[in-house]
């Protein structure tokens, strides 16, 4: 049966350029869309950059340049990117568009009318140098909980404590430096808690990864909190209706922008957009999302669409984040790899796309991309096996046969298994589970080659009367190499196309895997595939650490909505020698490291100072680094900072870690030679 399909994926924020940490998802998505396509499904993926923010409005102004000009020239850049790695959008929008403002408008009317829409006054800091309400994480200043410095306005990332702006302990304009006061306005919010009834049992639905349900689970016990969905001007994006002055927050025009998209494409390819978005359509809705946006994407995003009377999605997929060689990306150590560079070293963006896949799961689990095992596998498995096969039994065809196939093939129990593989590997890529895939792919490649092998197609060749067996043979291995290629396809769509061109064939369907070529006129063979070189990883290596040194705003890792580049926060009160010797800071080593359950951005680390026991330490740094990564690390904690109780434990003090204009930590480790107890002095 034909089903029909429509797959998104999140919307790139226009303030920053795409990185492969952001192709973990593009990717993902484009292969399992190119599955579908090849069962003949009716199947649209859509995208769009997402535009509106105070970020893009503030990026646009220090341009000299209008917020238009800036979000033109970011979607032909994020385009360019996306199609060199040969992601396949049927529709790349834009949020600032004109079918996003009158959906925007229309689903908050809709929500107006059914009740969940309410108007209150707030109080928030607002900048008087630069006359703007400041958003919260344009806001920094001292933790009211622990008393960490230089902490963003919603949250500790030392900590981990949550609590909002007007919290903070000395409070800092992110954007001009100075001291914001505090005024009132006048906000609009969702009714978010309204909605508690349906999204709890709509989590529970399937629509979610088992994981991600129980995550929801978690927010619910804590309460669901009213959404404001509002901004005052000065603000980039759209108004609302009725209320002039007050804007769309980006959240909530920005997943609509899905909507839009497919508005366009629609309009194109004269599509009833309807059908597709009412309840009772019989289409399928399918989003691809980071973990880090679940909230807005399980939460918000259904309550939205239910209320305003569409359909909600029938699965929400979320992935992990992707570290470089087992570490968060580093701009320092040239692993903050853009797209374009990987593009302009000449490294074939189809390496990336089968290295992606054969760590891809169904899980939420993070990929890491390990650059020695990434040109390793790359070698073996596509230029060792894979491509092996063509290489070494398709120019006997050309040169013995005029190119053309034997007219029968024997009974062969391996075409036969590598024939019925179609139903696992299908199985696999409808899941997600595009390692499992992969890997039952090479163990049929591994099959392959040794047929090759054993009956030695390069010594019939020479033998007298052996015409016959080495025509079998050669075709026998030309047919298995068609079915491999056929189940690689989503994955190496470019690499795909050339194959047909070489075997003369019409475009692979998942069909295909039922027949088998005989009688048939193929191509002369080329070769298809280069190796990896050590060099050219380095190379790309040294490039990123020049590149994004140089050029920082340029290629900032600004992705979703509100996130941003901050100025440096002003230098703290001066203060005495003596006020200095009271904090006891000693060099530490991290004898264990976990995750603590429940907590978003806690890891437990198990601490020697040298004291004959050891200290336990709740350090807000799961954003950054993997437990497993840290044991062993010597770095430097207060020592003598009061114990405290947290929900998860006692603290008993804490570590030391950077953060800098960008998002990100930085754990401070001392010199080689020091020992745990030493004095930080």
């Amino acid at each position: 049966m034909t089903r029909k399909i429509l797959v998104t994926s999140a919307l790139p924020y226009a303030n920053g350029a795409i990185h492969l940490g952001h192709l973990v998802e593009y990717i993902q998505t484009d292969i399992w869309v190119r599955f579908q396509k090849m069962h003949g499904h009716e199947c649209y993926y859509v995208c769009a950059d997402d535009t509106h923010g105070t970020p893009i409005m503030l990026r646009a102004e220090k341009e000299g340049i209008t917020p238009e000009q800036l979000i033109a020239r970011v979607h032909g850049e994020h385009l360019r990117d996306f199609t060199g790695f040969h992601v396949g959008f049927d529709s790349y929008h834009s949020t600032n568009s004109g079918e996003n403002r009158e959906l925007s408008g229309t689903v908050y009317l809709k929500l107006r009318e059914a009740g969940l829409i309410e108007q209150k006054t707030i109080e928030q800091y607002y900048d008087p140098v630069r006359e703007m309400f400041l958003p919260d994480r344009f806001i920094k200043g001292q933790c009211p909980k622990c008393g960490a410095q230089d902490q963003y306005g919603d949250g500790c990332e030392v900590c981990g404590a949550t609590y909002t702006p007007t919290d903070l302990i000395n409070p800092v304009s992110a954007i001009s430096g100075s001291t914001p006061v505090r005024r009132e306005s006048e906000h609009y919010f969702f009714r978010l808690g309204a909605c508690e009834a349906f999204l709890r049992e709509w989590t529970r639905s399937g629509a979610l990864q088992q994981e991600a349900a129980n995550k929801l689970d978690e927010w619910f016990a804590a309460g669901l909190q009213n959404w404001d969905i509002s901004r005052d001007a000065p603000y980039f994006g759209f108004e609302i209706p009725d209320a002039p002055g007050k804007y769309f927050y980006v959240w909530l025009d920005a997943p609509i922008g899905y909507m839009a998209s497919f508005k366009k494409l629609a309009a194109e390819k004269n599509l009833d957009f309807d059908a597709w978005w009412q309840n009772d359509s019989g289409a399928e809705l399918y989003h691809f999302i980071g973990k880090d946006i679940l909230y807005f994407h399980a939460l918000f995003w259904p309550a939205m669409l239910k209320n305003a009377g569409y359909r909600t999605p029938s699965g929400v997929f979320a992935h992990g984040f992707l570290t470089v060689n087992g570490a968060k990306m580093s701009k320092s150590r040239g692993t903050f790899i853009t797209a374009e560079s990987y593009l302009a070293s000449g490294m074939d963006p189809e390496w990336l796309r089968y290295y992606y896949a054969a760590k891809i799961n169904g899980s939420m689990e993070d990929l890491d991309l390990n650059l020695a095992d990434f040109i390793a596998r790359v070698n073996s498995d596509l230029v060792g096996k894979y491509v092996n096969i063509a290489s070494r039994t398709a120019g006997f065809i050309a040169r013995r046969f005029d190119g053309k196939l034997a007219a029968r093939l024997p009974t062969s129990e391996l075409l036969a298994e590598v024939q019925h593989a179609a139903t696992l590997i299908g199985e696999c890529y409808e899941t997600r589970e595009y390692g499992k895939a992969l890997r039952e792919i090479m163990r049929l490649t591994d099959l392959a080659n040794q047929y090759v092998n054993d009956n030695k197609p390069w010594e019939l060749a020479k033998q007298e009367g052996s015409e016959a067996l080495l025509h079998e043979v050669c075709s026998v291995s030309v047919n298995l190499f068609r079915l491999l290629t056929l189940y690689l396809k989503p994955v190496l769509p470019r690499l795909a196309t050339e194959v047909e061109t070489f075997l003369n064939i019409a475009a692979l369907a998942w069909v295909d895997a039922g027949t088998l070529l005989t009688s048939h006129s193929i191509n002369a063979y080329s070769h298809l595939m280069t190796r990896v070189e050590q060099k050219q990883v380095d190379a790309l290596v040294a490039a990123n650490q020049q590149s994004l040194a140089a050029s920082a705003d340029a290629h900032s890792p600004a992705r979703h909505a509100e996130a941003q580049n901050h100025v440096i926060a002003p230098i703290a009160d001066t203060i005495t020698a003596d006020d200095f010797a009271r904090i006891d800071l000693r060099v530490a080593k991290i004898v264990n490291a976990e995750h603590v359950e429940g907590a978003d951005k806690l890891i437990r680390l198990t601490l020697d100072i040298g004291e004959g026991k050891t200290r336990n330490v709740f350090a807000g740094i799961k954003s950054a680094y993997d437990p497993e990564k840290l044991i062993g690390r010597m770095t430097v904690m207060v020592a003598n900072l009061a114990p405290r109780k947290m929900k998860f434990g006692v603290s008993e003090g804490m570590v030391l870690a950077a953060s800098g204009e960008t998002a990100g930590l930085y754990i401070l480790s001392p010199d080689d030679g020091a020992v745990p107890g030493m004095r930080v002095k």
